[in-house]
């Protein structure tokens, strides 16, 4: 075999290692920022013992109410500003007009009570929503 065919072919591998580092760093960077991305209302979520939900590539609606009862509608703009029940519905219709199978999720407080939790159901049943998710807690203890 020839000297140089030899050398192209050793010249021809390539070092994976170093984009495995810049992979395995960008991995950790990505883990360690996203749980910081998500902003809205603080509120004491129920533990349950439950099965996640299918992930979707959309984003889901996600109506929370917080400790004193106010909503607040988690997608789109001005998320952080409580709305009241009449602009609930009309918010979510829109939504729903556009982009019919998106997936609507409740977050509410641990305190709420549980009416209150059932009237944004209902509210969201009327704006068009044909399910309705309720996000929790998994229990601390495992069982």
């Amino acid at each position: 075999m020839p000297r140089h065919t030899r050398r192209n072919r050793l010249m021809a591998e390539i070092n994976v290692v170093p984009y495995i580092d810049v992979m395995l760093v960008l991995l950790v960077i990505f883990m360690i920022t996203a749980p910081l991305l998500t902003e809205g209302v603080k509120v004491d979520l129920p533990r349950a013992q439950a099965k996640p939900l299918d992930r979707s590539d959309s984003e889901p609606l996600v109506v929370a109410i917080d400790s004193d009862g106010q909503f607040y509608i988690q997608f789109g703009e001005d998320q952080d500003k409580p709305v009241d029940a009449v602009t609930l519905v009309t918010r979510v219709s829109a939504v729903m007009r556009h982009r019919p199978n998106v997936q609507v999720l409740v977050r509410g407080d641990e305190k709420v009570p549980y009416g209150d939790v059932v009237y944004v159901m209902t509210l969201l049943q009327k704006a068009g929503a044909p399910s309705v998710g309720l996000i929790t807690k998994p229990p601390e203890d495992g069982g």
